[in-house]
């Protein structure tokens, strides 16, 4: 395959695992309200008050910018979601990439929310609080991962050989 068509294909794998990766915060979202329905939860306005620290603004610890918090959710879904599809249409799928996704989407979160001085650092969180995100993060990383393996067959895998070097 040319470079160019191959581009090609990782851009529209993109395109496509943004939108694996909407349905995945979707999922989310309806887990989050789920499990907080039974523990009483708050809601966390940290994503919006990330955002607006990375647009120049400077929310107050109060702020509970609604629809921000949506923008973020939903815009890092589809962020991350365009790496998974990437993934996929290359050969990287399955339990194991989703497994590895997650790790990804909580270190993307941790890092905006902890870089802009808005989050609290995951060290001092109780296990609870450790569990529950790690959980939430999961269904959206495997939602992803399945909506994304789905639409995208592996038809980029590099047929190089078995090592990495």
């Amino acid at each position: 395959m040319s470079g160019g068509s191959r581009l090609g294909g990782v851009a529209g794998a993109a395109g496509r695992g943004a939108v694996a990766g909407l349905v995945g915060a979707g999922v989310m979202t309806l887990g989050e309200k789920a499990e907080q329905a039974l523990t009483h939860r708050p809601d966390s306005y940290v994503p919006a008050r990330a955002l607006l620290t990375l647009l120049g603004r400077s929310p107050s610890d109060d702020a509970r910018p609604l629809l921000w918090n949506h923008a973020m959710h939903y815009g890092t879904g589809a962020a991350l979601g365009a790496l998974r599809g990437v993934w996929a249409v290359t050969g990287i799928r399955g339990a194991r990439a989703s497994a590895w996704h997650t790790v990804v989407r909580l270190a993307f979160d941790q890092t905006v929310e902890n870089a802009t001085g808005v989050g609290a650092p995951p060290a001092s969180w109780s296990a609870g609080e450790k569990a529950v995100d790690v959980v939430h993060k999961a269904v959206y990383s495997f939602v992803t991962g399945a909506v994304a393996d789905r639409a995208l067959p592996p038809v980029l895998a590099s047929t190089r050989g078995r090592t990495s070097h």
